[in-house]
């Protein structure tokens, strides 16, 4: 799905990394909540509350979720999902667009 429609967007941006990963909030009318952002290249680490589904859009970026040895690639057009109180930790070598939707 490449348009939201019905939504309300929260304008204050979430920003994170002084900067190098900005996102926006995006509300629907069921209650439930995603984000669209941008991470520029880096290394970054996130927790999370509830479980997430984050869709890479563009971009790619290799990742380790809290609890696995190794590091997976993730493309554009890919997306992984994080356990709920967990974390996972991200390297991004390029500019990389992404839709995270947060999970009950």
């Amino acid at each position: 799905m490449s348009e939201f429609n019905n939504v309300s967007v929260i304008r204050e941006a979430n920003i994170y990394f002084n900067g190098a990963v900005v996102s926006y909030s995006v509300l629907f009318s069921d209650g439930t909540k995603k984000t669209l952002g941008v991470m520029q290249p880096g290394e970054y680490t996130f927790n999370t509350g509830v479980a997430e589904l984050m869709e890479i859009l563009s971009g790619g970026l290799e990742l380790q979720i809290a609890g696995e040895s190794g590091w997976r690639k993730i493309d554009g057009g890919q997306s992984f999902e994080v356990p709920a109180h967990s974390s996972f930790s991200m390297k991004v070598p390029n500019v990389c667009d992404y839709c995270c939707s947060y999970l009950s």
